[in-house]
């Protein structure tokens, strides 16, 4: 069997762009590495999360929406559960969102963002991070682009404004013998367009090979593992795969610590309708495809299925 991807975005895209292509056909998922977002802004980000999530959980809950979908601020430790799951995940995280005027056309699909008044570097901090991951990810879209042999910057329309989120997230430790491989987020898909996630050198990230077995995600400090979402996965028709995947618990004194992680959730455009590419499509089967349907309605249909909505 083949590996997944890593490569470095410094690199000219038209020499990656198949290497990428072929890993996410396959896997679903590659690590970039060279992807521009300075280590420093990394690391203060993640000092911040950590101080955010240790603040007393009663001053949390003051950032908690209800109603909201957990599309922005708070979300409690035992409230999201991965589709068809009998069990809720062994998580809290926190949601930054895009920031528009209100007087923006797609202003009404995204809440205003909340920021911790406890924290007040916070703000700064995430509105940078958020711009960077969002920059790391447009160029990881062009790659994507080319390897479908679709002009370079096909995807910038379609991502422009879109509803992208970044997640702050806290797995809290656990305890007893049973901590060792327990399953502290269960198998799912991710809903958006791709994932761009920092963190994931802390084992415990796994995602289902076509074979049916569970394969760890194991990047170099810094990099960005990258993974296809659901909705380009319909929009290629499965070409390129949303791969199932979770995360467990490592073995060892890991087992035993808070785990945590910071993905950027990158979205379409809420107005954006996602078609199946000409290209995807089988001329011997052209019905063969998913309705259209556009990212917003698509994205309500998923967050009522893990009950954010």
């Amino acid at each position: 069997m083949s590996e997944i991807a890593s490569v470095s975005l410094a690199q000219p895209l038209d020499t990656i762009a198949d290497e990428l292509g072929r890993s996410f056909e396959e896997f679903g998922f590659a690590v970039v590495r060279d992807h521009g977002i300075p280590q420093s802004l990394i690391d203060r980000a993640e000092e911040m999360s950590k101080q955010f999530f240790d603040l007393p959980e009663e001053t949390k809950r003051k950032y908690h929406i209800p109603g909201g979908g957990g599309a922005r601020g708070y979300t409690p430790f035992g409230t999201e559960k991965a589709k068809d799951a009998k069990v809720h995940d062994l998580k809290e995280f926190w949601h930054v969102g895009r920031s528009l005027p209100q007087d923006h056309a797609l202003a009404e699909f995204m809440a205003p963002n909340v920021w911790p008044e406890e924290m007040p570097e916070f703000r700064d901090t995430f509105e940078e991070l958020y711009a960077a991951f969002e920059k790391a990810g447009g160029r990881v879209l062009e790659a994507i682009a080319l390897h479908l042999g679709l002009e370079r910057d096909f995807f910038a329309a379609t991502v422009e404004d879109g509803n992208s989120v970044m997640r702050l997230l806290r797995y809290p430790p656990l305890e007893g013998a049973e901590a060792e491989g327990a399953i502290r987020a269960a198998a799912h898909g991710d809903i958006n367009t791709i994932t761009l996630l920092l963190g994931a050198e802390e084992a415990g990230l796994e995602l289902l090979t076509a074979e049916g077995e569970w394969l760890a995600v194991d990047p170099p400090a810094g990099a960005l593992v990258i993974n296809i979402g659901d909705m380009l996965d319909r929009l290629t028709n499965g070409k390129l795969r949303s791969t199932t995947h979770r995360v467990v618990n490592p073995r060892g004194e890991a087992a035993y610590r808070a785990r945590y992680s910071m993905p950027f959730f990158l979205h379409f455009r809420p107005d954006y309708v996602i078609e199946t590419l000409d290209s995807c499509v089988d001329p011997d089967n052209p019905e063969d495809k998913p309705e259209s349907i556009s990212s917003h309605e698509f994205l309500l249909q998923r967050l009522r299925e893990i009950n954010l909505a």
